[in-house]
């Protein structure tokens, strides 16, 4: 069962849609893989089923998902598609990393040290 982290600080069908997007780049939802019902999905949630609705709808517009009338909800088979994406998340994560460490002063060579010396001890 998928894990749903929610807070206020942007709307909630908003940060569904990051949170399944995420579980897409992971590879927790395999392309081709056919999702749970909305309103399973947002009793795991904990979320009105309007609410994931209006997140499906959203990643459904993107191409994340497609929809089966008689068979329900699809991730994309679109490998491509799944890779650009974790490529923009990525490049997202490491942006908003880079100004955070400019805001406290450090340089390109700083970050590095500091990256190397905390991927030398998680190993």
């Amino acid at each position: 069962m998928m894990q749903w982290e929610l807070n206020t600080e942007k709307p909630v069908y908003l940060q569904l849609v990051e949170q399944i997007q995420a579980k897409i780049i992971a590879g927790v939802y395999k392309p081709g893989d056919k999702l749970p019902s909305v309103r399973d999905l947002a009793a795991q949630a904990m979320v009105n089923p309007n609410t994931m609705q209006r997140a499906m709808t959203e990643l459904e517009r993107d191409g994340l998902v497609h929809t089966n009338r008689t068979a329900g909800r699809f991730i994309t088979s679109d490998e491509e598609l799944i890779r650009q994406l974790k490529e923009k998340y990525i490049t997202e994560i490491v942006r908003d990393f880079l100004d955070k460490m400019k805001q406290l002063g450090l340089g390109r060579d700083d970050i590095i040290s500091y990256l190397n010396k905390l991927t030398e001890n998680s190993n």
